[in-house]
This record gives structure tokens, sequence and C-alpha cells, in this order.
């Protein structure tokens, strides 16, 4: 425990660090193709979706202001199956999502420079490696330097949707539904990427003062609506939708030329500086499963966590190479997995939340996210298929997940926020003992 140190502003931040990341690179541009203007009403439909689901973490932190992560959560409410399937979840999402991450930066440099699609593929295998490299040389960022990257994609995406809006023009906004409402939920299963993240405030609660957490949830909420639903409009309102770099579109109204080595030079710094987290917190995630005896036992360290990290990204990194697969499917697969790791956490609040107003937010949120995690597809495979081959692999019993009875999960130390998306799992610390 930490002290209680936060105020609303810096607890603002700190909550606003797990839901707004990178992939605000190119997720406008990704929600645009599958629902033309109408990918206003999918952005729409994640801000009320976000409500109950962020006062249920918030609500459940202040219950438990000690308890740990999501995986921690789930155990204690749903057994030890629901358990392993969250850090499965987690730590499989990660090389999915970290490669998608890294080729979002590597499109917005080739295009500030002017270069083709395979510069991009370089220099987003060039992000990876040196993430990988940074994370086995045990160098992490802190706290403070990932509020500062927050800082700098929320100024981002300011300065676009301020740059953008002179160009904004009504007759954009027409056909609003090209692709139908089947558009609308296309949209709605790659842009759950934007919205996890609020199970972090189900671990920070030990920092607030009082129920300043709430506070802060409610500010993060305000924050979160207004440059979504900025970006949202304005995307579609310039043209810039079409653009598989937006946000250079977007600012190119205000800075002109310039709009491009900007916009390039912050991608790169955002995608690094999240794909190193990524990676951090994953390995540590590794090392707290294989000591749980729900992976091979042998990768129980920093070192060789990250290895099995860094070879699940090359192989998909030469699938990339070799197959048709652009970012949409690489998003939509991660999104489905982190969706999942959200529902299960959901679920766990209702069991763990007393009665009343504040069990009504967390059945709200779980139906909610259930509703948003069916509308995944065809990707709701991956997550069932993680599961599935863990529950096979390891011998944990399915029907666990349901089962309270099982023993209590007991993972040592506490795993570090991880920015832009949710810690599930208390796991252990940067150099591989217990946090």
């Amino acid at each position: 425990m930490t002290g209680h140190r936060l105020g609303v502003w810096q607890g603002t931040a700190t909550v606003l660090g797990g839901v707004l990341g990178p992939g605000m690179l190119v997720l406008p541009h990704l929600a645009a193709q599958a629902a033309g203007p109408g990918s206003v009403l999918a952005w729409a439909a994640l801000l009320v979706v976000s409500v109950p689901v962020a006062f249920t973490f918030a609500l459940l932190g202040l219950r438990h202001p000690d308890g740990g992560g999501v995986a921690h959560f789930a155990g204690k409410a749903l057994g030890r199956g629901a358990y392993a399937a969250v850090g499965w979840w987690f730590f499989v999402a990660v090389p999915i999502g970290t490669l998608a991450g890294a080729l979002a930066g590597g499109v917005y440099a080739a295009d500030a420079f002017g270069w083709d699609g395979r510069a991009a593929v370089v220099i987003a295998f060039g992000l990876l490696a040196a993430a990988l490299v940074t994370n086995a040389a045990g160098l992490r960022a802190s706290g403070r330097t990932q509020v500062v990257m927050v800082g700098l994609l929320l100024s981002v995406l300011t300065a676009a949707i301020v740059a953008s809006v002179p160009a904004v023009r009504a007759e954009r906004f027409e056909p609003f539904l090209p692709h139908g409402l089947g558009g609308v939920g296309s949209a709605i299963g790659v842009l759950i990427f934007a919205f996890v993240g609020w199970e972090a405030a189900s671990h920070l609660s030990a920092e607030f003062e009082g129920r300043r957490l709430l506070t802060a949830t409610a500010l993060t909420l305000v924050t979160v609506a207004v440059i979504y639903l900025g970006v949202a409009v304005t995307v579609v309102g310039s043209g810039a939708a079409s653009s598989p770099v937006p946000l250079t579109a977007m600012t190119a109204t205000g800075l002109g030329a310039a709009a491009g080595p900007v916009t390039g030079i912050a991608a790169l710094v955002l995608t690094f500086g999240a794909v190193n987290t990524y990676l951090a917190g994953a390995s540590r995630l590794g090392v707290a499963l294989a000591g749980q005896r729900l992976l091979p036992h042998r990768i129980a360290t920093p070192h060789r966590s990250l290895t099995v990290l860094g070879a699940a990204i090359a192989v998909l990194g030469a699938a990339v190479l070799v197959l048709p697969v652009g970012l949409d499917p690489l998003l939509r697969a991660t999104s489905a997995c982190l969706a999942a790791v959200m529902f299960v956490g959901a679920l766990a609040a209702v069991r763990l939340l007393p009665g009343g107003w504040t069990r009504a937010t967390a059945v709200a949120g779980s139906a909610l996210t259930a509703a948003t995690l069916a509308l995944s597809g065809i990707y709701l495979l991956v997550p069932a298929g993680i599961a599935l081959a863990g529950f096979a692999a390891r011998g944990v019993r399915v029907r666990s997940v349901l089962n309270t009875a099982d023993r209590p999960v007991d993972v040592p130390g506490r795993a570090p926020h991880i920015a832009g998306k949710p810690t599930v799992l208390k796991g252990t610390g940067p150099d591989g003992s217990a946090a």
C-alpha cells in the first residue's frame, strides 16, 4: 500500500492513462471504414457502455482497496478457471496488440517521410526489437513517464480536433449509414480497443483519499467522451476518415506540410512507449502464471517470459509479411481478448459488491459488456480458443470458472499498472521478485 496521496486531478490523469492509448492513431479510420459516418454512433454507444463499467471497477476498488488486478477478482468470485482464463487472454493479446501498435506507428512515420508500406513494416519491426531489448536490459518507464505519454497523446488528439473543425462539412455525413446498422456493430467490434482499461481503477483506490476515486472516474469519463466524440465527428466531417493516417490529415488543416513530421514523430514516441510498457507488464504476468502452473514452469523468469513473447511476435510478424493481414484483424483479435477480460471482471463484481445500487451498477456493466463482446463476431473464437487450449494443456477444470469452491487463488506481489490497458493480475516486480 502506498498511502493516500493522489488528489482528484492526479488521480484523473492516472485513470485516464488506463484508457487512452495509441490505438487512437488508427481506430478513427478503421471505424469509419466499417460504418462510414455511422461510426459516430459506435463511439457514442461504447461511451454509454463505459459509464456503468467504469463505476463498477471504481466501486470494486473502494470495496477491496488492496485487491489486485482483474484476475484476482475473477478467481475470488468465480474460481480458478476464471482466474486462469483472464491471465491467458491478456498474455496472448499482448503480442497481437503490440504488433498492431508498432505497425500503426510505422504507418505514421513512413507517411511523414513519404516512404511506402514496406518501410512502415521495417519501422514497426525496429520498434518491437528496440522494446524487447529495452525490457531485456531491465529498463522500465516510470509512472510519471507514462503520464507524460498520455499527455502527449491527449495533446495530439486535441490539436487534431481543433485544426480540423474549419474543414467539417455537413454533406460528408451523407449517407449516414452506408453499411446499415451492421456496419455500426462492426465498428464497435474494433473500437472496443479504445474503451478497455477501466479495470485499472480497481487497484488504484488505495492511493486515493476517501471517495475521490469516484470523482476521478467521473472526470475521466467526461474527458474521454469529449475527446472521442470530438475525434469521431471531425474525422468524418473533415474527410480525414479515408486516410490511413487520420490524425495527420486532420492536423494538416492547421499545420500544413509540418503535420506529417509532427504527428509521425509523436506516433513513434507514443507507440514505443506503449509497446515497451505492454511487454514489461506481460513478461511479469507470464512469470506469475508460470508460478501458478498455468504456463510452463520453465518460463517462470522475466527473461524467459519475455523470450516467449518475442518469439510469438516474430511468428505473427512473419505471418503479416506473408499473408494479407492488416491492422483491422489484429486490433479486432486483441479487442475480443481484452473485452473478455473486462466482461469477466464485471461479472466478478456482481458477486463481490454488496446489494443495492452498487450491485445494480455491476449488473448493468456486465450485461452491456456482454452485448459489446458479442459484436466481436467471429473474433470471439480467439478468446474462446485461448481458454479452451489453456484448460486442456494445463489441466484446469472448465467447471471451476463457475465454481467458487475451488481453493483461493494466491498470487504474491502486485503487478504495476499497464499504461493504456488493464492490469489483470497480481504479479512480480521488475526483477521477478515479489513486488
